[in-house]
């Protein structure tokens, strides 16, 4: 993982539009283990606030606030921008490599070695014609034409497997540097939020009080007014500090979605591995003990005792051969992901979505009815003050 460093917040997101989020290419490989499920326990509500900051991250906050202008229409406008488009080009980049990942090309490697293995006969003839072990007798160049076929055909899946392999690591190692991405970028949206709520929470509790008072005092249309646009100018900051809530969410469902997508390729690497380190070599000295019996068979033809005694080898050795291609076809055959898991990693995701939106919905009403209900007590206390001067 990179070196952290504490995100730039800035007003003017067009100067940082060249950085976009793209691809790392040709990453240093490392290896790493994942951190342990934790015990599931009742979910506690999460509260954007400078308690998720670094004392360094704090100061740069404070510092960032005194810099909002909620006048500035275009400044609001652009609140967080960079930091929203770079979490809109990271999800862009992320889906593009789950659209350009075909593990359907790795399994069908491996469906294609199960079979060589299985199809192997030492004997040289097909078993459709004859037991695996028949009377029929077979050259010796015939045998060592088989097996050379049988080896040059695994050989070939074993290279293609290969480069499989090494293809998923780079994607392990690029999908390690997406996280660090997604983790920076989410760290700068919180930043920018808990600005925006410090902001938000002074002037509510200093300007917005000042003009109210100030348009109650004069009675004046213009103060009135002063008050009326100032409020709606915060609202619409308000507004904007959700939108960039609702991005950090994105974000934060970002992180578990790519480790996801780095175990799917991790799990499927270990599969090979198990191809290439363990299967592949038991079966090729399987098949030069193979060859060695049926040599044996053949030179003692003659001697019916010999000639049963190694039969009986033989038989034994087929049914080790048997056993561990079985084992190795169950072995490629097993899936990667349980899709119970994923159903319920996407009803989490649909649940937390809609329970944003609802508490979005609830603040909204309460903002306008308290807007409403503001407007009402200036009108009467207008009136008031009217009837005193009468």
């Amino acid at each position: 993982m990179s070196e952290y460093t504490i995100p730039s917040l800035t007003l003017t997101p067009e100067e940082d539009a060249a950085q976009a989020v793209q691809a790392p290419a040709a990453p240093t490989l490392t290896t790493g283990a994942e951190p342990a499920a934790a015990p599931k326990k009742e979910a506690e509500p999460v509260v954007v606030d400078d308690s998720m900051l670094s004392e360094a991250e704090k100061k740069a906050v404070n510092e960032f606030v005194e810099k909002i202008d909620i006048t500035d229409a275009t400044q609001v406008m652009q609140y967080g921008v960079a930091a929203q488009k770079n979490i809109a080009a990271f999800s862009e980049n992320a889906l593009n490599q789950v659209r350009t990942k075909d593990l359907g090309d790795i399994g069908d490697s491996l469906s294609s070695l199960v079979v060589e293995l299985k199809n192997y006969d030492p004997s040289g003839e097909p078993q459709k014609k004859k037991g695996l072990f028949g009377r029929a007798k077979v050259k010796a160049d015939e045998v060592r034409a088989q097996n050379a076929k049988a080896e040059a055909n695994v050989d070939k899946i074993c290279e293609i497997l290969e480069q499989h392999k090494l293809n998923l690591m780079k994607d392990v190692a690029m999908l390690d540097q997406m996280y660090d991405l997604n983790q920076q970028y989410y760290k700068e949206l919180t930043m920018y939020i808990v600005a925006g709520k410090k902001k938000l929470a002074k002037v509510k509790a200093e300007d917005l009080p000042q003009l109210h008072e100030k348009a109650v005092q004069s009675g004046t249309q213009e103060d009135a007014e002063a008050y009326n646009d100032y409020a709606n100018m915060v609202q619409r900051f308000e507004k904007k500090i959700g939108d960039l809530e609702l991005t950090r969410m994105i974000s934060l469902q970002m992180g578990p979605q790519t480790r996801l997508l780095q175990n799917n390729d991790t799990a499927m690497i270990e599969k090979i591995d198990t191809s290439l380190l363990n299967t592949i070599p038991l079966w090729k000295s399987q098949m030069v003990i193979s060859m060695g019996l049926e040599r044996s068979r053949q030179a003692t033809a003659a001697q019916s005792a010999v000639t049963n005694m190694t039969n009986e080898l033989l038989k034994k050795n087929s049914e080790m051969l048997k056993m561990g291609t079985i084992n190795t076809a169950k072995e490629a055959e097993r899936g990667i992901v349980d899709l119970e898991t994923l159903r319920k990693t996407n009803e989490d995701l649909i649940s937390t979505l809609d329970e944003v939106m609802k508490i979005q919905d609830e603040g909204r009403q309460k903002r306008a009815d308290a807007e409403k209900e503001l407007g009402k007590i200036e009108g009467e206390l207008r009136q008031k003050l009217l009837e005193l001067r009468a």
